[in-house]
């Protein structure tokens, strides 16, 4: 809430001053003004200080009723601007571009001043599917992996398909999708590019009967470790060496995982899903220049290597008596 009304406040101000009033000077006040106030709500929300719970629970909605009120006032006096000034006339592209900005931040703004009432004051549950983490990249999803020490992310799921010598062979971002919904259109994929892919493993996430038996047609062998109880088939086929031995092979995938990120994928600086994909294949084909550049520098080295040692061999001969 606090982006979308330092957006609307900053946008309107300098539209203001593009049509000479002063009806936001100062705006700079403001975004302070909001500031505090969602600091105020924060600090209530995390305090340790001893009181009763009621009497917590009570700062808190005093706290987040302070900063909606104030929000909505300036969400109203927004509003009001634009109309004034769209009554006066817009000055050209640029004024048009500005309106459009403001207002949508100003549907951001309402939405989030909505949410935040129904679930502190109300007490209600927000769906999930009603959430937005992000307003400047709306893609932005919520990512629990379980992992120790990572309790949440925020992001895009990209899903890579690496081989034996470290090249990406194929990926693909996974916007509202989960695991199991891509395991057999990444394997397809790869498979018309590469006709002699006969192994792959998967972590346990994209296992589902229907994608076991879709992966077994389309593989040799299908290294994806089933959840659940395990019957005495499943188990002989995960003891199996060659599905210990490929297993083993797959943890040399997060190498691929922190490449990508040093690569570019550690912060994506375009915007809109379109440019996250973009800029997500940029990386992959980075990744994979990079290795191929590593593999002639260690023909190189070999190379080199090979040529000291035999320039350091004795090579004179005497004749027998």
């Amino acid at each position: 809430m606090y982006d979308a009304l330092r957006k609307v406040i900053t946008l309107t101000a300098a539209l203001c001053d593009r049509h000479g009033s002063s009806a936001w000077r100062q705006h700079a006040y403001n975004v302070r003004h909001v500031k505090r106030l969602m600091r105020t709500a924060q600090n209530k929300k995390r305090s340790k200080a001893k009181a009763r719970e009621d009497q917590r629970a009570a700062l808190i909605v005093q706290a987040h009723q302070d900063y909606l009120e104030v929000a909505t006032q300036y969400c109203a006096k927004a509003r009001a601007t634009l109309a004034i000034l769209t009554q006066q006339g817009l000055h050209g592209a640029l004024d048009v571009a500005l309106k459009l900005q403001i207002e949508s931040f100003m549907r951001h703004a309402a939405r989030q001043i909505d949410q935040t009432r129904r679930r502190v004051i109300l007490a209600q549950v927000i769906p999930h599917e009603e959430k937005v983490f992000s307003i400047f990249e709306p893609h932005t999803e919520w990512i629990s992996k379980g992992k120790a020490g990572v309790v949440v992310e925020l992001g895009v799921k990209v899903c890579v398909l690496e081989d034996q010598y470290q090249f990406v062979l194929h990926h693909q971002v996974m916007a509202q999708q989960t695991d199991d919904q891509v395991a057999v259109s990444m394997v397809s994929a790869a498979k018309q590019r590469f006709a002699n892919l006969a192994a792959c493993s998967f972590d346990k996430g994209f296992h589902s009967p229907a994608n076991q038996s879709a992966l077994m047609e389309r593989l040799e062998l299908v290294v994806l470790r089933r959840k659940g109880k395990l019957s005495q088939q499943a188990q002989a086929l995960e003891q199996s060496p060659a599905f210990i031995k490929a297993r083993r092979k797959h943890s040399a995938v997060e190498s691929a995982i922190n490449a990508l990120e040093v690569h570019g994928l550690d912060m994506c600086p375009d915007h809109g899903i379109a440019g996250f994909k973009r800029y997500v294949a940029l990386a992959v084909v980075a990744r994979n220049i990079h290795r191929i550049g590593a593999i002639l520098w260690q023909q190189e080295q070999a190379r080199a290597k090979r040529k000291r040692t035999y320039s350091d061999r004795d090579t004179s001969y005497k004749l027998a008596a």
